[in-house]
Protein backbone atom coordinates (compact mmCIF):
# COMPACT_ATOMS: atom_id res chain seq x y z
CA UNK A 1 0.00 0.00 0.00
CA UNK A 2 1.21 3.26 -0.76
CA UNK A 3 0.18 5.90 2.75
CA UNK A 4 0.33 9.85 2.58
CA UNK A 5 0.61 10.88 5.89
CA UNK A 6 0.23 14.94 6.57
CA UNK A 7 1.67 16.39 9.41
CA UNK A 8 4.06 12.46 9.36
CA UNK A 9 6.94 14.16 11.28
CA UNK A 10 4.86 14.85 14.07
CA UNK A 11 4.61 12.86 17.37
CA UNK A 12 2.11 10.32 16.41
CA UNK A 13 2.59 10.51 12.54
CA UNK A 14 6.24 9.47 13.18
CA UNK A 15 5.30 6.25 15.12
CA UNK A 16 3.22 5.65 12.33
CA UNK A 17 5.58 6.02 9.94
CA UNK A 18 7.91 3.52 11.50
CA UNK A 19 5.12 1.04 11.38
CA UNK A 20 3.82 1.55 7.73
CA UNK A 21 7.50 1.25 6.75
CA UNK A 22 8.38 -1.71 8.75
CA UNK A 23 5.21 -3.73 7.77
CA UNK A 24 6.65 -3.20 4.08
CA UNK A 25 4.32 -0.35 2.60
CA UNK A 26 5.43 3.39 1.38
CA UNK A 27 4.75 6.43 3.08
CA UNK A 28 4.67 10.05 1.77
CA UNK A 29 4.79 12.93 4.55
CA UNK A 30 3.93 15.78 3.83
CA UNK A 31 4.89 18.43 6.96
CA UNK A 32 5.94 22.13 7.29
CA UNK A 33 7.73 21.48 10.28
CA UNK A 34 6.07 24.20 13.30
CA UNK A 35 5.97 21.60 15.56
CA UNK A 36 7.01 17.94 13.55
CA UNK A 37 10.67 17.12 13.72
CA UNK A 38 12.74 15.69 11.01
CA UNK A 39 14.46 13.64 13.77
CA UNK A 40 11.24 11.97 14.19
CA UNK A 41 12.00 10.56 10.74
CA UNK A 42 15.30 10.14 10.55
CA UNK A 43 15.92 6.51 10.08
CA UNK A 44 13.69 6.45 6.83
CA UNK A 45 16.16 9.24 5.22
CA UNK A 46 17.49 8.38 1.71
CA UNK A 47 15.12 4.62 2.32
CA UNK A 48 13.49 4.10 -1.28
CA UNK A 49 9.66 3.32 0.16
CA UNK A 50 9.88 6.78 1.85
CA UNK A 51 9.43 10.05 0.45
CA UNK A 52 9.31 13.77 2.22
CA UNK A 53 7.87 16.90 1.30
CA UNK A 54 7.91 19.93 3.11
CA UNK A 55 5.43 21.72 3.16
CA UNK A 56 1.39 23.31 4.68
CA UNK A 57 -1.15 20.96 3.96
CA UNK A 58 -3.04 23.57 2.53
CA UNK A 59 -0.98 24.02 0.03
CA UNK A 60 -2.90 22.45 -3.18
CA UNK A 61 -0.19 21.41 -5.67
CA UNK A 62 2.02 19.67 -2.53
CA UNK A 63 -1.70 18.20 -1.37
CA UNK A 64 -2.58 17.00 -4.01
CA UNK A 65 0.57 15.44 -5.67
CA UNK A 66 0.48 13.46 -2.38
CA UNK A 67 -3.05 12.12 -2.62
CA UNK A 68 -2.84 11.11 -6.43
CA UNK A 69 -0.32 9.05 -5.85
CA UNK A 70 -1.36 7.47 -2.64
CA UNK A 71 -3.99 4.68 -2.05
CA UNK A 72 -4.81 6.01 1.68
CA UNK A 73 -4.59 9.18 3.17
CA UNK A 74 -4.10 9.80 6.92
CA UNK A 75 -4.38 13.30 8.02
CA UNK A 76 -2.78 13.99 10.95
CA UNK A 77 -1.50 17.40 10.54
CA UNK A 78 -2.96 19.88 13.01
CA UNK A 79 -2.46 22.93 15.18
CA UNK A 80 -1.44 21.01 18.48
CA UNK A 81 -0.92 21.46 22.36
CA UNK A 82 -2.73 23.69 25.06
CA UNK A 83 -0.13 26.46 24.59
CA UNK A 84 0.30 26.29 21.04
CA UNK A 85 -3.67 27.04 20.87
CA UNK A 86 -3.66 29.66 23.47
CA UNK A 87 -0.88 31.51 21.95
CA UNK A 88 -2.04 30.79 18.11
CA UNK A 89 -5.49 31.17 18.22
CA UNK A 90 -6.01 32.11 14.42
CA UNK A 91 -3.46 29.49 13.28
CA UNK A 92 -5.45 26.90 14.86
CA UNK A 93 -8.53 27.53 13.20
CA UNK A 94 -6.93 28.29 9.85
CA UNK A 95 -4.61 25.52 10.38
CA UNK A 96 -7.48 22.61 11.30
CA UNK A 97 -10.38 23.62 9.63
CA UNK A 98 -8.43 24.74 6.41
CA UNK A 99 -6.00 21.94 6.49
CA UNK A 100 -9.10 19.05 6.81
CA UNK A 101 -11.48 20.73 4.11
CA UNK A 102 -7.89 20.69 2.07
CA UNK A 103 -7.67 17.18 2.27
CA UNK A 104 -10.70 15.72 2.05
CA UNK A 105 -11.44 17.72 -1.14
CA UNK A 106 -8.09 16.30 -2.94
CA UNK A 107 -8.80 12.75 -1.47
CA UNK A 108 -13.14 12.88 -3.45
CA UNK A 109 -11.23 14.25 -6.42
CA UNK A 110 -8.90 11.43 -6.66
CA UNK A 111 -11.23 8.76 -4.88
CA UNK A 112 -8.81 7.95 -1.74
CA UNK A 113 -9.79 6.55 1.55
CA UNK A 114 -9.02 8.75 4.40
CA UNK A 115 -8.27 8.58 8.12
CA UNK A 116 -9.13 12.10 9.49
CA UNK A 117 -7.49 12.82 13.69
CA UNK A 118 -9.51 14.65 15.86
CA UNK A 119 -9.55 14.61 19.26
CA UNK A 120 -11.50 13.75 22.87
CA UNK A 121 -11.26 17.76 23.20
CA UNK A 122 -14.22 18.12 21.37
CA UNK A 123 -16.08 16.67 24.06
CA UNK A 124 -15.85 19.30 26.18
CA UNK A 125 -16.91 19.80 29.41
CA UNK A 126 -19.58 16.69 29.14
CA UNK A 127 -18.56 15.13 32.12
CA UNK A 128 -19.17 17.80 34.61
CA UNK A 129 -22.67 18.65 33.20
CA UNK A 130 -23.64 15.35 33.25
CA UNK A 131 -21.47 13.47 36.29
CA UNK A 132 -23.72 10.14 35.40
CA UNK A 133 -21.39 9.73 32.48
CA UNK A 134 -19.37 7.29 33.21
CA UNK A 135 -16.94 7.54 30.26
CA UNK A 136 -17.55 9.10 26.81
CA UNK A 137 -19.19 7.56 24.02
CA UNK A 138 -19.16 8.65 20.21
CA UNK A 139 -22.77 9.43 20.43
CA UNK A 140 -22.60 11.43 23.64
CA UNK A 141 -23.57 15.29 23.34
CA UNK A 142 -21.04 17.76 23.45
CA UNK A 143 -20.60 20.69 26.03
CA UNK A 144 -18.02 23.56 25.09
CA UNK A 145 -17.12 26.98 26.66
CA UNK A 146 -18.04 29.76 25.38
CA UNK A 147 -16.24 31.92 23.17
CA UNK A 148 -14.32 34.16 25.09
CA UNK A 149 -12.79 30.89 26.59
CA UNK A 150 -9.83 30.77 23.89
CA UNK A 151 -8.88 27.09 25.33
CA UNK A 152 -12.08 25.96 23.20
CA UNK A 153 -11.37 27.12 19.93
CA UNK A 154 -9.25 24.23 19.19
CA UNK A 155 -11.61 21.78 20.23
CA UNK A 156 -14.58 23.81 17.91
CA UNK A 157 -12.17 23.65 15.26
CA UNK A 158 -11.47 20.01 15.47
CA UNK A 159 -15.42 19.38 15.27
CA UNK A 160 -15.82 21.10 12.57
CA UNK A 161 -13.27 18.73 10.68
CA UNK A 162 -15.64 16.22 11.78
CA UNK A 163 -18.48 17.19 10.34
CA UNK A 164 -16.73 18.05 6.96
CA UNK A 165 -15.57 14.53 7.13
CA UNK A 166 -18.95 13.29 7.93
CA UNK A 167 -20.87 15.29 5.13
CA UNK A 168 -18.34 14.40 2.51
CA UNK A 169 -18.84 10.81 3.43
CA UNK A 170 -22.83 11.18 3.58
CA UNK A 171 -22.50 13.52 0.37
CA UNK A 172 -20.06 11.99 -1.51
CA UNK A 173 -19.51 8.61 -0.04
CA UNK A 174 -16.35 9.16 0.78
CA UNK A 175 -14.54 6.52 2.82
CA UNK A 176 -13.69 8.43 5.93
CA UNK A 177 -12.99 7.49 9.27
CA UNK A 178 -12.24 10.11 12.48
CA UNK A 179 -10.27 9.35 15.27
CA UNK A 180 -10.67 10.86 18.66
CA UNK A 181 -7.34 10.52 20.47
CA UNK A 182 -7.41 10.59 24.56
CA UNK A 183 -3.84 11.63 25.34
CA UNK A 184 -1.89 10.01 23.46
CA UNK A 185 1.82 9.77 24.48
CA UNK A 186 4.88 8.04 25.16
CA UNK A 187 8.65 8.02 23.29
CA UNK A 188 9.97 11.51 21.04
CA UNK A 189 6.60 13.47 22.57
CA UNK A 190 7.87 16.75 23.13
CA UNK A 191 7.08 18.93 26.17
CA UNK A 192 7.08 22.53 24.21
CA UNK A 193 3.47 22.94 23.84
CA UNK A 194 2.26 21.88 27.08
CA UNK A 195 1.90 18.21 26.71
CA UNK A 196 2.12 17.10 30.46
CA UNK A 197 4.21 13.81 30.63
CA UNK A 198 7.27 14.79 28.87
CA UNK A 199 6.81 18.21 30.49
CA UNK A 200 6.71 16.08 34.05
CA UNK A 201 9.45 13.79 32.83
CA UNK A 202 11.76 16.51 32.12
CA UNK A 203 11.63 18.38 35.41
CA UNK A 204 12.18 15.14 37.58
CA UNK A 205 14.93 13.96 35.69
CA UNK A 206 16.38 16.99 36.51
CA UNK A 207 15.09 17.09 40.12
CA UNK A 208 13.36 20.77 39.04
CA UNK A 209 9.81 21.10 40.97
CA UNK A 210 7.34 19.58 39.26
CA UNK A 211 4.52 22.03 38.33
CA UNK A 212 1.19 21.07 38.66
CA UNK A 213 -1.49 23.26 36.55
CA UNK A 214 -4.41 24.43 39.06
CA UNK A 215 -5.28 21.92 41.90
CA UNK A 216 -4.50 18.54 40.32
CA UNK A 217 -7.34 16.67 41.27
CA UNK A 218 -8.69 17.12 37.26
CA UNK A 219 -8.41 13.37 35.92
CA UNK A 220 -6.97 12.03 32.77
CA UNK A 221 -6.44 8.63 31.03
CA UNK A 222 -3.18 8.03 28.86
CA UNK A 223 -2.51 6.01 25.92
CA UNK A 224 0.74 4.74 24.43
CA UNK A 225 1.80 5.61 21.03
CA UNK A 226 2.20 2.60 20.06
CA UNK A 227 -1.30 1.01 21.64
CA UNK A 228 -2.60 3.96 19.49
CA UNK A 229 -0.80 2.95 16.33
CA UNK A 230 -1.88 -0.53 16.36
CA UNK A 231 -5.76 0.98 16.79
CA UNK A 232 -4.65 2.97 13.81
CA UNK A 233 -3.64 0.24 11.84
CA UNK A 234 -6.46 -1.94 12.60
CA UNK A 235 -9.22 1.09 11.49
CA UNK A 236 -7.68 1.83 8.58
CA UNK A 237 -7.69 -2.28 7.65
CA UNK A 238 -11.17 -2.28 8.44
CA UNK A 239 -13.89 -1.08 6.03
CA UNK A 240 -16.91 -1.34 9.17
CA UNK A 241 -14.91 1.75 10.42
CA UNK A 242 -15.44 3.78 7.03
CA UNK A 243 -18.00 6.55 7.92
CA UNK A 244 -17.74 5.92 11.90
CA UNK A 245 -15.99 8.29 14.73
CA UNK A 246 -14.48 6.27 16.90
CA UNK A 247 -12.32 6.88 19.89
CA UNK A 248 -8.77 5.83 20.45
CA UNK A 249 -7.69 5.91 24.35
CA UNK A 250 -6.88 3.61 27.59
CA UNK A 251 -9.69 4.52 30.34
CA UNK A 252 -7.55 4.14 33.54
CA UNK A 253 -8.21 7.20 35.26
CA UNK A 254 -5.48 9.36 37.17
CA UNK A 255 -5.07 12.92 38.35
CA UNK A 256 -2.89 14.89 37.48
CA UNK A 257 -1.70 14.87 41.53
CA UNK A 258 -1.22 11.33 41.44
CA UNK A 259 0.57 11.49 38.40
CA UNK A 260 3.11 13.82 39.05
CA UNK A 261 3.45 11.89 42.29
CA UNK A 262 3.80 8.51 39.98
CA UNK A 263 5.98 10.04 37.86
CA UNK A 264 8.51 11.42 40.75
CA UNK A 265 8.59 7.70 42.21
CA UNK A 266 9.08 5.82 38.69
CA UNK A 267 11.82 8.77 37.60
CA UNK A 268 13.43 8.16 41.64
CA UNK A 269 13.59 12.16 41.47
CA UNK A 270 14.08 13.84 44.34
CA UNK A 271 11.52 16.83 43.07
CA UNK A 272 9.04 18.60 45.15
CA UNK A 273 5.59 19.02 43.62
CA UNK A 274 4.16 22.57 43.04
CA UNK A 275 0.93 24.06 42.15
CA UNK A 276 0.06 27.10 39.56
CA UNK A 277 -2.97 28.63 38.44
CA UNK A 278 -4.00 27.70 35.06
CA UNK A 279 -3.90 31.74 34.26
CA UNK A 280 -0.52 32.15 35.98
CA UNK A 281 0.39 29.69 32.81
CA UNK A 282 -1.76 30.37 30.16
CA UNK A 283 -3.32 33.87 30.85
CA UNK A 284 -6.76 35.06 30.58
CA UNK A 285 -9.14 33.07 28.43
CA UNK A 286 -7.98 29.26 29.52
CA UNK A 287 -10.55 26.93 31.01
CA UNK A 288 -10.51 22.96 31.94
CA UNK A 289 -12.48 20.05 32.53
CA UNK A 290 -12.30 17.73 35.57
CA UNK A 291 -12.69 14.52 33.90
CA UNK A 292 -12.12 13.11 30.06
CA UNK A 293 -12.52 9.45 30.11
CA UNK A 294 -13.25 7.55 26.78
CA UNK A 295 -15.35 4.36 26.20
CA UNK A 296 -13.86 2.40 23.77
CA UNK A 297 -16.30 -0.26 23.63
CA UNK A 298 -16.84 0.47 19.55
CA UNK A 299 -13.00 0.19 19.11
CA UNK A 300 -12.90 -3.06 20.69
CA UNK A 301 -16.03 -4.16 18.70
CA UNK A 302 -14.17 -3.28 15.32
CA UNK A 303 -10.59 -4.45 15.48
CA UNK A 304 -10.82 -6.58 18.86
CA UNK A 305 -8.55 -3.51 20.36
CA UNK A 306 -7.24 -3.66 23.85
CA UNK A 307 -4.16 -1.43 25.33
CA UNK A 308 -1.59 -3.28 26.26
CA UNK A 309 0.67 -0.35 27.77
CA UNK A 310 -0.16 0.25 31.17
CA UNK A 311 0.66 3.68 32.56
CA UNK A 312 4.00 2.72 34.48
CA UNK A 313 5.23 1.33 31.01
CA UNK A 314 4.43 4.59 29.28
CA UNK A 315 6.42 6.52 32.02
CA UNK A 316 9.41 3.41 31.94
CA UNK A 317 9.60 4.45 28.85
CA UNK A 318 9.31 8.01 28.74
CA UNK A 319 11.38 8.30 31.17
CA UNK A 320 14.46 6.14 29.29
CA UNK A 321 13.62 8.06 26.06
CA UNK A 322 14.54 11.61 27.71
CA UNK A 323 17.28 9.87 29.12
CA UNK A 324 18.96 8.74 26.03
CA UNK A 325 18.34 12.30 24.06
CA UNK A 326 19.93 14.23 27.17
CA UNK A 327 22.93 11.75 27.00
CA UNK A 328 23.44 11.62 23.77
CA UNK A 329 21.56 14.07 21.80
CA UNK A 330 20.42 12.70 18.53
CA UNK A 331 21.74 14.78 15.82
CA UNK A 332 19.13 16.47 13.94
CA UNK A 333 18.95 15.29 10.41
CA UNK A 334 19.31 17.71 7.39
CA UNK A 335 16.46 18.15 4.56
CA UNK A 336 19.43 17.32 2.23
CA UNK A 337 19.45 13.87 3.67
CA UNK A 338 15.84 12.85 2.27
CA UNK A 339 16.25 14.37 -1.36
CA UNK A 340 16.09 11.49 -3.78
CA UNK A 341 13.67 9.52 -1.83
CA UNK A 342 10.90 8.17 -3.09
CA UNK A 343 7.81 6.55 -1.57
Amino acid sequence: MRYFITGGAGFIGGHLTDRLLEDGHHVHVLDNLSTGRLANLGRWAGHDRFALTVGDVRDEDALEAGVAAADCVVHLAAAVGVKRVMEKPVETIQTNVGGAEAVLAASKKYGRKVLLASTSEVYGKAMQTDPSLDALSETDDWTLGAPSKRRWAYACSKAMDEFLAQAYSDEYDLPVTCVRFFNTVGPRQSSRYGMVIPNFVERALDDRPIQVHGDGTQTRCFIHVHDAVRAVRGLLDTPEAEGEIVNVGRPDEVSINQLAEQVRAVAESASDITHIPYEDVYGPGFEDMKRRTPDISKLKEMIDFEPTHSLENILQDTIADVQTRQNDPDPQPSLEQFDGTGA
